[in-house]
């Protein structure tokens, strides 16, 4: 059997509450918005892969994490992505550039043999919601969303989630959390 996977990190419910307090002027646009529960950050997308190599990758995922020492980064800004106006597809939280983070997702898919090449930029993001595009191509003028918002993230852990579909909606459920180093 295939489960749907990817690697993230999992936020806080007060992170999560303001995230979806701060979206609330833009509910009536045709965006289709993320639950509350399903915020994340997220890092590499594994998608479909077999039962039996789900225990493997938490496995790995866990002794890359064991030595990482914890550590935060900065989020900033509320978005469209990847562009403004007509072109977006989505409605992002985003981040600055974090090496420390960018290093991580290097060596979580070097310990998985998905690695490439290094990432020349890593701005973490975390989708607040994805654009329906046929509503939003009969916009005029396009909306401008975008807003200042700080929040310093610890990242404390590594989640390996699971995607799955329950009465038609998307859930995402952490298999496995990887804790950092203290």
């Amino acid at each position: 059997m295939q489960r749907k996977i990817f690697i993230g990190i999992e936020l806080s419910e007060a992170v999560k509450k303001r995230l979806m307090q701060k979206v609330e002027k833009w509910k009536d646009l045709p965006i289709r918005w993320s639950r509350e529960e399903n915020l994340h950050l997220n890092l590499i997308n594994l998608g479909h892969v077999s039962d039996d190599v789900v225990f493997d990758i938490c496995d790995k995922v866990r002794k890359v994490t064991e030595g990482v020492d914890l550590f935060d980064i900065d989020m900033d800004k509320i978005e469209l992505s990847p562009v403004a106006g007509k072109g977006a597809k989505m409605i992002v939280f985003s981040g600055k550039e974090n090496e420390k983070l960018k290093k991580l997702c290097e060596e979580i898919e070097k310990s998985l043999g998905i690695f490439t090449q290094p990432k020349k930029v890593f701005r973490p993001t975390i989708t607040l919601g994805r654009i329906q595009q046929y509503g939003w191509q009969k916009l005029d003028p396009t909306p401008e969303i975008g807003e200042g918002f700080t929040v310093l993230l610890p990242i404390e852990s590594v989640e390996v989630f699971e995607s799955t579909l329950i009465d038609g909606k998307r859930k995402f459920a952490s298999v496995e959390s990887c804790v950092l180093k203290i």
